[in-house]
Order: C-alpha cells, then sequence, then structure tokens
C-alpha cells in the first residue's frame, strides 16, 4: 500500500475486469488518487488501514450465481462509504446485499441506450436517454431491499439502481470506456457530487511528495537507474537527479535495436540538457550477434532480455558504492503483479518485457512512477520541464525493432527498417497528425516481391506500416489516413529506402489477432 495518506483516497476493487485499469483512470483524470486491488485482498482489516473515502466495484467475466465465482465482501458495505459497482460490481453487490441475480434471456453486449427513470445524483446533467456500452449475460433480477431503478434498458430492468439512503449505486453498463461517451461524468458524479470528494491529487503535489520520498529512503546512497531510451525511465532519472543530483548515475544499454537516431537523443538530453551522469554502452553488436540465426519470436525477446541483464549487470558493478536500483516501473505492472484471479487483466504481454534483474545484485528499489498510469507520467515529464517532443514519443517495446522484423534479425535488416521507420514518422509529423496517432511504426514483412523500378526488375522486401488511435492503449483502432499522406509516405519508401519495393498500409485493430507486431 502506498504512502498517499495526505490525499482522498478511492478504492477500486478489481473482479478481473479486463479494463478494470480504465476506471482508475478516468477517476485520476478527475483529481482523485485511486488504487486498485483484488477483491481476494480485500477485507476488514485491509479496508480500515487503506481507510478509503469512496469505494468501486469493477467488471469481471465471471457469473456471480456460480460456485467458486468471486464475491464482495460483506464488510465494503458496513465502511458507511459510497459504493458504486460496475456491471458485474453492481451483480456484486446486489446479491451481497441480498438480492437476486440470474442468467440473462437476452444477452447484452456492445451500444445500447439506456432509459433514465428516475432523479439521481448519479445522472445529473444528463437527458432523458444516453449511450452506453454493454458487456454482460446475466442480470439482476430482484433487488436489494432499500434500492431502487434508476435507469432501464431494452435488455435490463435495472440498468442502474441506487439506495439514495446508504449512498450506494450500481450501473448494469461500462462508464468507463470510451464508447459510453459521458461515462467519466457519471464517474465524476459519483466522485464529488455524491461522495464529496474535493480533487486533491495533482501532479505538481505528486513531484514535490517524491522528490521527498527519494530523498529520505536513499539517504546519502548511490543510486543506478536503468535508461532504456523510453519516456518511462527517462522521466524517473529526471525525477531522482531533482532529488539526489550527483548521487544518481544512469546506464543506457544502447541494444542498436532503436529507432533511428534515438541513442544519440538520450545522450544529449542526459548529458548536455540536463548534465546527469551518464554511462553510454552502445552494445549492438552484443545484440545481434546474440540474435543471429534466431527466428521465433518469443526465442528473440528472451535472448534480449538476457542479453540485457547481462551488460547491466556489467557496468553497474562498476557504479562504486550503488546501494540503489531506479526503474521507470508503472502502475499497469503494479496492478499486473497482483491483479485478480482468472480476469483477463493477468495476462502480461511479454513482448513489451526484456526481463528482469538478477537476485545477485542485490540493490534496493527505487521506482518513483510505480503510482502513475502512462499518461500520468507524461504529465509529471512536462512538470519536470521535459521536451515535448520527447515526452509525447510514441510508445516503443522493450526489445525494440527486433519484434517488428519477422524472422531473423540482422544489422542490415535493421538498418533498413530504421530508415523505413523514419521516413514513415517523418510523413506524419509533416502533415501534422504525430499527436493525434497514438502508435505508428513500420515492419519489415519476411515476404519479398516482384517489381519494376523504371526499366529494371527488382525482388525485394515488403513493408507494412501501422498507425493506431487510443484513448486509453486498452483498445485501439487502425487510423483513417488520408490518401495523400500514404500515397507521400510510401513513394518515400520505395524511392529512398534499397530494399523495400512495396508498401502495404495495415488496417487491423487491436488486438491485431494472429499479427506478431504491435
Amino acid at each position: 500500500m502506498t504512502d498517499t495518506a495526505s490525499h482522498q483516497r478511492l478504492l477500486i476493487v478489481d473482479f478481473g475486469s479486463q479494463v478494470t485499469q480504465l476506471i482508475a483512470r478516468r477517476v485520476r483524470e478527475s483529481g482523485v488518487y485511486c488504487e486498485i486491488y483484488p477483491y481476494d485482498k480485500i477485507d476488514a482489516g485491509f479496508l480500515k488501514a487503506f481507510a478509503p473515502a469512496a469505494v468501486i466495484l469493477s467488471g469481471g467475466p465471471a457469473s456471480v450465481h456460480e460456485a467458486q465465482s468471486p464475491q464482495a465482501d460483506p464488510a465494503i458495505f458496513a465502511l458507511g462509504k459510497p459504493v458504486l459497482g460496475i456491471c458485474y460490481g453492481e451483480q456484486a453487490m446486489a446479491a451481497t446485499l441480498g438480492g437476486v441475480v440470474e442468467p440473462g434471456t437476452k444477452r447484452e453486449f456492445g451500444r445500447a441506450e439506456i432509459e433514465i427513470i428516475g432523479e439521481s445524483p448519479l445522472f445529473d446533467g444528463f437527458s432523458d436517454a444516453e449511450p452506453v456500452w454493454m458487456s454482460h449475460g446475466d442480470k439482476v433480477t430482484a433487488l436489494p431491499e432499500g434500492f431502487h431503478a434508476i435507469a432501464v434498458s431494452s435488455g435490463s430492468p435495472f440498468a442502474a439502481i441506487a439506495d439514495e439512503a446508504r449512498q450506494f449505486y450500481g450501473v448494469q453498463f461500462h462508464p468507463e470506456v470510451a464508447h459510453t461517451p459521458r461515462g467519466a461524468l457519471i464517474l465524476k458524479n459519483f466522485t464529488h457530487r455524491i461522495a464529496g470528494l474535493s480533487g486533491d491529487w495533482t501532479m505538481a503535489a505528486f513531484r514535490e511528495e517524491q522528490v521527498r520520498r527519494i530523498r529520505e529512503q536513499v539517504g546519502a546512497g548511490r543510486v543506478i537507474c536503468g535508461l532504456s531510451g523510453g519516456v518511462d525511465s527517462s522521466v524517473a532519472a529526471v525525477l531522482i537527479h531533482e532529488a539526489i543530483g550527483e548521487q544518481l548515475t544512469c546506464v543506457f544499454v544502447d541494444t542498436g535495436l532503436l529507432r533511428s537516431g534515438e541513442a544519440d537523443q538520450v545522450v544529449s538530453l542526459f548529458r548536455n540538457h540536463y548534465n546527469i551522469p551518464l554511462v553510454h554502452v552502445d552494445a549492438g553488436d552484443e545484440f545481434l550477434g546474440a540474435l543471429a540465426g534466431v527466428a521465433d519470436p518469443e526465442t528473440k525477446r528472451k535472448i534480449i532480455g538476457k542479453t540485457f541483464v547481462d551488460i547491466f549487470d556489467r557496468e553497474a558493478a562498476k557504479v562504486e558504492g550503488a546501494a540503489f536500483l531506479a526503474q521507470g516501473t508503472l502502475y499497469p505492472d503494479v496492478i499486473e503483479s497482483v491483479s485478480a484471479k482468472g480476469g483477463p487483466s493477468q495476462v502480461i504481454k511479454s513482448h513489451h518485457n526484456v526481463g528482469g534483474l538478477p537476485e545477485h545484485m542485490k540493490l534496493k528499489l527505487v521506482e518513483p512512477l510505480r503510482e502513475l498510469f502512462k499518461d500520468e507520467v507524461r504529465v509529471l515529464g512536462r512538470e519536470l520541464g521535459l521536451n515535448a517532443a520527447f515526452v509525447g514519443r510514441h510508445p516503443f517495446p522493450g526489445p525494440g525493432l527486433a519484434i517488428r522484423i519477422p524472422g531473423e534479425v540482422t544489422p542490415e535488416k535493421v538498418a533498413v527498417l530504421q530508415q523505413a521507420d523514419l521516413i514513415w514518422l517523418d510523413e506524419i509529423r509533416k502533415a501534422g497528425l504525430y499527436d493525434t496517432i497514438w502508435q505508428a511504426f513500420a515492419v519489415l514483412l519476411p515476404v519479398k516481391t516482384v517489381g519494376v523500378m523504371g526499366d529494371a526488375r527488382t525482388y525485394e522486401n515488403v513493408c507494412a506500416l501501422r498507425a493506431v488511435t487510443s484513448t486509453d492503449g486498452m483498445t485501439a483502432d487502425f487510423f483513417e489516413f488520408p490518401w495523400d499522406v500514404l500515397g507521400r509516405a510510401a513513394t518515400r519508401i520505395v524511392n529512398e529506402v534499397k530494399g523495400i519495393n512495396r508498401v502495404v498500409y495495415d488496417v487491423t485493430s487491436k488486438p491485431p489477432g494472429t499479427i506478431e507486431w504491435e
């Protein structure tokens, strides 16, 4: 449990929904600090220690009426604090308090419309009908004593319920997802109007608190920070440097698998702009040598992870007196490690991970970002004065370009892909679209085609271009590019990158099914 007693805190009880994190993000967007814990960790002792000002019960994939299904601890409803149940959370609340939940005769999945039939602060500012996103097969068929319906849908007689006296509320739909257009307002009505929270969670306050906590934790010790070149580790390093100055040494392991020019940008930022002690390890040959002849994607990831750890371990041993290891761990990483049993949120995408550090290093962890989501890290980066273009860069996976080269990774393929990716991003920036897109990149396919360029026939690789939009990083859809932008990018890649004679645009949504890259 984190040291956030100075803030009003909301507790989110996780029943295994794949979008539980979105609840936290929406709540924090309104300035309310919250944390997620799995349902099986919640009991009276936990609740007393956490002392939440309000509680939200998440959705989940189980059925309340089945044996061994997740249940809401009755102690939650004895707190005397406002409670909001979402989807499965509504059903768990109803079942715990004496209502009835049964399998539905008509399932509701996808877009739906609710009719608001009763006045309630939960729907303050809403019209009589609202579009929402449903995802359930079961439904509440009898309400607990004290509850009444405040909204209905074609498939749910209790699409939203309320016990105003005890400040207990439930919604059968998902207000946290983007497909419920005004869902964020529903959550804000709960946190601010019903629970009376003021929204005292600001990034400026977080920055001050973390600087103090880092100084208290480290004292006169030395810290080493593993820089990947990404936003998370960079923001962590700048924050720690603000707290302890020259006691920090950054180790930047350059895998040779970064985007074109990225290593130079990282070195310049830390050495020239922030004057942070930096060890730059140019290890491209070592990584590419270890990957030689390897085609299996999971094996490639493991090799990259082991090589990274070995090199970092070797360099860290040279930092005299190092007692702490700084990492850019984010809150989603923390959630995944303790997520609710059986839920989709337990699945960790291995292509984002390159392995942990060996136990023999015996270093104490400094993880100043472990309470933040990705978008909050970007806000903190701007608060710290980091360049907006750097902070706003598209996400880049730990294994780098290796997972965007299906098949064997070679120096020649890396060079070709770096060129193509650079052109693709350049055209996106020129068109003013970079900040509209959540993530864009090029992929070098293990496919060759015959083409005619001028008077010559070519037999070269196909390059796939991908760009997706997302409001949360949890779901995404392909970006609908203007044809002229796609045309310019494709023409430049074919003309300027030797080794590519055809370009295709990937229009799959996230998750991308059987397609390896993401």
